[in-house]
């Protein structure tokens, strides 16, 4: 695809997603005259799949229409629900303390962002990372009423909770790794406290575009979608660009599950400086490659 389907949503270094009106937002961040809104809480998985090449990564086209991000590439994943904290979730897997230790937040919390994590990649890729108590997984979910069901998660008429409890599943937090955080910058009107994770696809699903804010799905190697962003032809965000990159030294989606536990999970937040003559630098600490200089306002960059 062309730098040109992408034009209006974004003035893109490299593939980088950067919003025309960043630097007059960052400017009155500065002077007070905004105010940072709380971030939400957020996850997002990156599903991985072994090929005769090396893993590949599966990755949704946000919709040029969206207001946040539209035409950039992205993992499945959203918001936390509520209800993600709810105690009857069956649960498999590292213990809530373990996860909370691992993630930097309280039980209860952690229980909420895995479980939205898995909630999400339910209702954006039709993957379930759940089964029953013996440890086996669901190889099909083609079926009418797993559509039902996901469906109803959508539109927030069943909880996580109460659909595994029907079902007799439990949620498999052993099959996830947790891989990075990133929260949304200060200026930004849409904000959000996302955590990465990374799984294997389970053995016999498979993914689709089960997203409405989606209009394609691809399966790509890191590096190939790396390659493609490098030369303007991908838009992505800051975080999903870095992600790819960690993900390419890995061999197989083993691997990469397992390398989950070496990553650093200290949140990553831009930051914005104003220059004496009105410029404006942004960078994220730890990725230099995302830094950009805009000149003053009214100025050329």
């Amino acid at each position: 695809m062309s730098k040109r389907e992408h034009a209006p949503a974004a003035t893109p270094a490299g593939g980088q997603w950067y919003p025309p009106e960043w630097p007059d937002r960052i400017r009155a961040l500065a002077d007070g005259t905004l105010t940072p809104v709380p971030p939400k809480r957020a996850a997002t998985v990156m599903l991985l799949r072994d090929t005769a090449e090396g893993p590949a990564v599966h990755m949704l086209r946000r919709r040029t229409t969206m207001a946040f991000a539209g035409g950039a590439y992205a993992y499945p994943g959203g918001g936390v629900d509520p209800r993600d904290e709810d105690h009857r979730i069956g649960w498999a897997g590292p213990s809530l303390e373990e996860w909370a230790d691992r993630l930097g937040t309280d039980p209860r919390t952690a229980q909420a962002i895995v479980c939205g994590a898995v909630r999400e990649t339910f209702e954006e890729a039709g993957v379930l990372l759940a089964g029953p108590a013996d440890g086996t997984l669901i190889p099909d979910l083609t079926g009418d009423d797993w559509e039902a069901d996901r469906l109803a998660l959508v539109a927030r008429e069943l909880s996580f909770a109460e659909f595994l409890e029907r079902r007799g599943l439990v949620l498999r937090s052993d099959l996830l790794g947790a891989w990075a955080r990133w929260i949304t910058p200060e200026f930004e009107p849409r904000r959000y406290d996302t955590w990465f994770f990374v799984a294997a696809l389970p053995e016999g699903q498979r993914t689709r575009n089960a997203s409405t804010e989606a209009d394609r799905t691809v399966w790509t190697r890191p590096a190939d979608a790396a390659a493609g962003y490098d030369k303007g032809e991908l838009l992505m965000m800051p975080p999903t660009i870095a992600t790819l990159r960690s993900l390419e030294p890995y061999g197989t989606a083993a691997a990469a599950v397992a390398g989950a536990a070496g990553q650093d999970l200290t949140p990553v937040l831009a930051r914005a400086t104003l220059g004496e003559d009105g410029g404006v630098v942004l960078s994220w600490p730890g990725h230099e490659e995302f830094t950009k200089r805009v000149g003053p306002a009214g100025g050329t960059p």
